[in-house]
C-alpha cells in the first residue's frame, strides 16, 4: 500500500517537474519573441531616423510661388452698336522659385538640367480649353497668348552660367537664381461673344469675365506637373507640384481687374539616382 502510494507521489512530482519544464520553455520562448519583435520595431525606428537624417539636408526646395491671374481675349471688333470678343480667355502667370539652401554654389546645388512633365489637370473647369504654357518673364503679368509656348509633353530648360542673358526662351542660370515662369490660359470661354453696351468701353483684364458672363465656378482648376532635376555631380532629383489656379481671396477677386497672390509653399526635391 505504501509502494502504491509513493509511486503516485513520484509520478505527481514528475508531472511537476515536466509542468515546470514546459512553461518554462514556453516562457523562455515567449521572451524571445518579444525580444525580437522589439530589435525588429528598434531596427525599423533607427532605419526611418536613418533615412530622416539623410535627407535632412535638402538640396533644391520651391518655397515661394507668385500668381497674377486677369484675362484678355484675341481679337474685338468695334460697330456702331456692338462690341464682338473673340477668344475670350482667362490666363493666370505662375513663377516658380528654387531655392538651393546653400550660400555657396557648388556641383551639387547648381543645375546641370530641369524639365517640366506629367501635367495634368486634377480638376478641370466646367467650361473651356485649359493648358500650361512657358512664358518668358519678361512678359509676365500680361495677356499674351503663343501657342508654340504650349507644353504638350514636357517642358525642357536651358542652363546657363552667363551672368546676363536674354530670357526670351526657357533659360534658367545654374545658381537658381531666376524662377520658372509658366502660364495657365483657359481659352474660348466665349467666342463671337456680342457686347451692346457700348457706353462701357471695354477694359481688358479681369473685368472683361463679368461683362462676358463668366462665373468662377466655371473656371476653377487644379494643376499638377513634375518638375526633374540633375546637378552638376549628376545626381537626379524631382517633386510634384500641385495648387488651385486662384482667382479669387479673401480681399478681392479676378473679377476687379487682376488678383496677385503670393503662396509660401514646401515643395521638396528628393533624390531618386
Amino acid at each position: 500500500m505504501k509502494k502504491k502510494e509513493n509511486k503516485k507521489l513520484l509520478l505527481k512530482y514528475i508531472t511537476y517537474i515536466i509542468f515546470i519544464i514546459i512553461s518554462t520553455i514556453i516562457l523562455i520562448l515567449l521572451i524571445k519573441n518579444i525580444y525580437d519583435k522589439l530589435q525588429q520595431k528598434k531596427k525599423f525606428e533607427d532605419s526611418i531616423i536613418s533615412f530622416k537624417e539623410k535627407n535632412q539636408n535638402i538640396i533644391f526646395s520651391i518655397n515661394k510661388i507668385i500668381f497674377f491671374s486677369s484675362s484678355d481675349c484675341q481679337d474685338t471688333k468695334n460697330t456702331p452698336s456692338n462690341f464682338t470678343i473673340s477668344n475670350l480667355y482667362a490666363y493666370t502667370d505662375i513663377a516658380l522659385f528654387i531655392d538651393n539652401n546653400a550660400e555657396e554654389n557648388t556641383e551639387e546645388n547648381t543645375l546641370k538640367s530641369l524639365k517640366i512633365v506629367n501635367v495634368r489637370f486634377t480638376k478641370e473647369p466646367e467650361i473651356g480649353r485649359p493648358s500650361l504654357f512657358y512664358k518668358s518673364i519678361n512678359n509676365f503679368a500680361k495677356g499674351e497668348l503663343k501657342e508654340e509656348n504650349k507644353i504638350e509633353e514636357k517642358l525642357e530648360y536651358k542652363i546657363t552660367a552667363e551672368n546676363q542673358v536674354q530670357l526670351i526662351e526657357p533659360i534658367l542660370y545654374n545658381n537658381c537664381a531666376n524662377p520658372i515662369t509658366l502660364t495657365y490660359i483657359n481659352q474660348n470661354l466665349k467666342n463671337e461673344y456680342i457686347i451692346t453696351d457700348i457706353q462701357n468701353p471695354i477694359i481688358y483684364n479681369g473685368k472683361l469675365l463679368e461683362r462676358c458672363g463668366i462665373q468662377m465656378s466655371s473656371i476653377e482648376t487644379q494643376i499638377s506637373f513634375d518638375i526633374e532635376i540633375e546637378n552638376n555631380k549628376e545626381e537626379k532629383f524631382k517633386t510634384k507640384i500641385w495648387f488651385d489656379i486662384p482667382y479669387k481671396n479673401n480681399d478681392n477677386s479676378v473679377l476687379d481687374g487682376k488678383l496677385i497672390k503670393e503662396e509660401n509653399v514646401k515643395f521638396n526635391f528628393y533624390r531618386y539616382e
